[in-house]
């Protein structure tokens, strides 16, 4: 199996923000909450305003495994160490980092908004930037999932700050994939520039586990893929 081993910086992704993701972000829970006419409204507007201000981009690179243990990864002189990694996982010969943004248009104009104290639009506006970022790391987590197949099973997504993973692993991830290729920076604190931008690792091997916490198949956008293991419910593309 040959995997793109070259720098990928990846433009033009679509988005598709799920307004229920928004709304979780807004402190309303599915399935109980019901926003009213006037909040829907607002989602909207929000909705709109931000499909004009997003440039959706990604930088990735797919790199060998030298080592691997049941809390580290050993990629090119890096050691990552993530909790429970080898569980997780399982086998894995390759990984991929990546990072992605949305760009910094909508923060900027979220600042604005906050600053002339037009709050509802402006927390709900940030609202949308969090959906949009996750829904662009998720198509990118497909591509890259495409990428593998047929030979290699591609794990979901993880990233620093999360399941237990030190966020103060991010200086590592940077150094494997130039971020700022997509206009990226991360700061001493570990802070990323833009905000709305996510730093993230899939693994791949022909033994990987990939659905250690979501079936992925069941919200991926590729309709016709012949290793579909489940079938599809939700999709990044709409």
């Amino acid at each position: 199996m040959s995997l793109p081993r070259a720098l990928q910086v990846l433009t033009d992704l679509p988005l598709a923000i799920d307004p229920d993701e928004v709304l979780r972000f807004q402190g309303y829970k599915k399935g109980r909450d019901v926003a009213s006419p006037d909040v829907r409204a607002l989602l909207d507007d929000a909705l709109a305003e931000g499909a004009r201000l997003m440039a959706p981009r990604a930088v990735a690179c797919w790199v060998p495994v030298a080592g691997a243990g049941a809390h580290a990864l050993e990629i090119e002189r890096e050691t990552l160490t993530i909790p429970r990694i080898g569980a997780l996982w399982g086998p894995v010969t390759d990984v991929a980092v990546v990072v992605c943004t949305i760009g910094d248009a909508l923060e900027r104009l979220v600042s604005e908004l906050w600053e002339a104290r037009e709050l509802p639009l402006a927390s709900m506006l940030d609202s949308v930037g969090s959906g949009a970022v996750e829904s662009l790391a998720e198509h990118v987590n497909d591509v890259l999932c495409q990428q593998g197949l047929p030979d290699l099973r591609v794990t979901n997504r993880i990233s620093p700050g999360y399941a237990d993973w030190d966020v103060a692993e991010q200086p590592r991830l940077f150094r494997l994939a130039p971020a700022d290729a997509i206009g990226v920076t991360l700061n001493a604190a570990c802070v990323m520039t833009p905000g709305k931008s996510i730093s993230l690792l899939v693994g791949a091997g022909r033994q990987a586990r990939v659905d250690h916490y979501f079936t992925q198949c069941a919200r991926c956008w590729m309709r016709d893929c012949a290793y579909r293991r489940a079938p599809a419910r939700a999709t990044v593309h709409r």
